[in-house]
C-alpha cells in the first residue's frame, strides 16, 4: 500500500492534484482566456434617470381616476401603476382647486416679478428727466462761458484807441482819412 506521504499527494482516487498554483490568482481567473494584466472596460451603459413631466391632461386623468376610487386599496393600486406618491394628488389637487389654467401650466422659472409701486415709475421717470436736464443745463452753462471768453477776445481786437482827429472831434477813419478834410 501507499504511505502516508503520497496519500496526501494523490486524491481520493489515487488521481495527483496540481498544487503549484499561484496563491494571488484565483480558479475563475485562471479558467479565463483574458491576460491578467489587461482590464477590460465594462459594456454596460448606465443610464441617468430623468425627471418626468405630467402634462396638464395627464395630470386631470389621473385625477379623475382617483376621484373614482371608491373601494379600499384601489386608489393605492391606481397609485402603484402610475409610479405615484400620494404627495403628487395632494399637490395636484391643490393646483386644481386653484385653477386648472394657472396651476397646471408649465410655469415660468427663475425669480418671480416683483410688483411695481405706481410711485415707483413715476420716481424713475422723474430722476431720467432731472438727469437729461442737468446735462442739458451744464452744457448750456458751458456755450455762455465759452461766449463770454470769445466777447472779450473779439472786443479787445476791434476797439481801437482814439486818435487826434478834426478839430470838431470826429475821428478820422482808416479806409478814407482825407474825406473830412475836404468836406464830403
Amino acid at each position: 500500500m501507499h504511505s502516508a506521504k503520497t496519500r496526501d499527494r494523490r486524491g481520493v482516487d489515487g488521481v495527483r492534484r496540481t498544487t503549484a498554483r499561484p496563491t494571488n490568482e484565483s480558479p475563475i481567473e485562471a479558467a479565463s482566456p483574458q491576460p491578467a494584466g489587461r482590464i477590460l472596460p465594462n459594456p454596460e451603459v448606465v443610464v441617468t434617470p430623468t425627471r418626468r413631466r405630467f402634462t396638464a391632461e395627464d395630470t386631470l386623468r389621473i385625477l379623475r381616476l382617483a376621484d373614482a376610487c371608491t373601494a379600499v386599496g384601489s386608489l393605492g393600486a391606481l397609485l402603484r401603476a402610475e409610479g405615484l406618491y400620494a404627495s403628487n394628488l395632494t399637490t395636484w389637487r391643490r393646483q386644481r382647486t386653484e385653477g386648472v389654467l394657472s396651476a397646471l401650466t408649465p410655469q415660468k422659472r427663475g425669480r418671480k416679478e416683483s410688483v411695481r409701486h405706481p410711485l415707483q415709475a413715476e420716481n424713475e421717470t422723474l430722476r431720467k428727466e432731472n438727469t437729461r436736464l442737468s446735462t442739458r443745463l451744464k452744457q448750456a452753462e458751458l456755450i455762455i462761458d465759452v461766449q463770454k471768453k470769445s466777447h472779450r477776445c473779439w472786443a479787445s481786437h476791434w476797439r481801437r484807441p482814439r486818435k487826434a482827429g478834426a478839430p470838431d472831434g470826429r475821428h478820422a477813419s482808416p479806409l478814407h482819412g482825407d474825406r473830412h478834410q475836404t468836406g464830403l
